[in-house]
């Protein structure tokens, strides 16, 4: 339990010659130095790898090995590893197709349940009780790309909201590793002195939709709801995006209706808004990308220029495939202060 926002009061336990002690007044005082120590952590530092957890890795194994470690997760919850571990590499052949599989390995703080108990004690007049649990981390592999049959949302919520450190990256090919692993994906606990800078790109047959205004006229084009987690932000950033592609369409189309094909060239003014209608502004997840084309105006081989409207132009599926054939995609970037 979180102390700040969760919890009306601080109470500071008191004790006194003579006083009989309960096994809740202990553990409360564990509990109240634990939690302020993760107060501690979770004010001054981010979720990530403090120091060790090194994880070895090459192509062709079957296991890992990941030496001794600390690290903090979102909650300020220290996570320690005393003594080296080996962890099996997921026993998956392919992803269905040939291709390899992508792992992220993963470590988080385990909970009383799941510790082994390594002394117990009889009470007075009571049932023996546990007096020592072993502290050991667990680890977890956690598909990249989710499942797309049986989507493990909450591992991957976990990844994203801190509460799962990645330690590395595999590629899984007939139950072993296809190349060595990568530990670019790791994040320090301490924070950057810099602004945490990542990007990345839609796919090249990004899905291109007309963009209505009020009236539902389109207006120009868009990409809905572009997914930015594989950045791991943890919040907001500051996002800039623009499109890769060949803005030149060359003699693709009967514009002027004479059945000569022309030649034209299409750009547009980019805007960032909120990755779905019900949010406004981007969020650490995604945005949507849409490119105002009020009236574009195509230079025409013959001579001449043509003024074309989007609603006329784009309402054809075809003309919307044009703009995969010129390869155009988004590429984004994204500033986390």
């Amino acid at each position: 339990m979180a102390l700040i926002g969760e919890m009306k009061f601080l109470e500071r336990m008191q004790f006194f010659n003579g006083q009989r002690l309960f096994a809740s007044d202990l553990q409360g005082l564990e509990a109240f130095n634990r939690e302020m120590r993760w107060l501690h952590n979770q004010s001054l530092h981010q979720p990530g790898v403090g120091s060790g957890f090194a994880v070895i890795g090459k192509k062709g194994d079957r296991e890992v090995t990941i030496l001794p470690g600390y690290a903090i997760d979102a909650l300020g919850r220290e996570i320690v590893l005393t003594e080296k571990h080996v962890e099996p590499v997921p026993p998956k052949a392919d992803d269905g197709s040939g291709k390899p599989v992508s792992y992220y390995l993963t470590v988080s703080y385990p909970s009383d349940e799941e510790l082994e108990e390594s002394e117990t004690r009889e009470g007075i007049c009571l049932p023996r009780g546990v007096v020592r649990l072993r502290e050991a981390p667990i680890f977890c592999w956690v598909l990249l790309d989710g499942d797309p049959l049986h989507p493990d949302l909450k591992l991957q919520n976990d990844i994203t909201n801190g509460m799962k450190i990645i330690l590395a990256q595999a590629e899984v090919l007939n139950c072993q590793l296809k190349q060595d692993l990568s530990t670019a994906q790791r994040r320090n606990a301490r924070p950057a002195q810099q602004p945490y800078v990542a990007c990345g790109a839609t796919s090249p047959d990004t899905k291109w939709e007309l963009w209505p205004d009020s009236n539902k006229k389109p207006i120009g084009l868009q990409v809905e709801n572009i997914d930015t987690t594989t950045a791991r932000f943890r919040t907001k950033p500051c996002y800039s995006a623009h499109i890769i592609g060949n803005r030149f369409f060359d003699r693709v189309l009967d514009v002027d209706g004479d059945g000569t094909k022309d030649s034209f060239l299409l750009d547009g003014f980019a805007n960032i808004i909120g990755p779905s209608p019900k949010e406004i502004e981007p969020t650490r997840s995604g945005f949507t990308l849409r490119v105002l084309m009020p009236q574009m105006s195509f230079e025409l081989v013959s001579g001449g220029k043509l003024l074309v409207n989007p609603e006329e132009f784009f309402k054809k599926e075809d003309n919307l495939n044009l703009l995969k054939q010129n390869n155009w995609h988004v590429v984004w970037m994204g500033v986390e202060g």
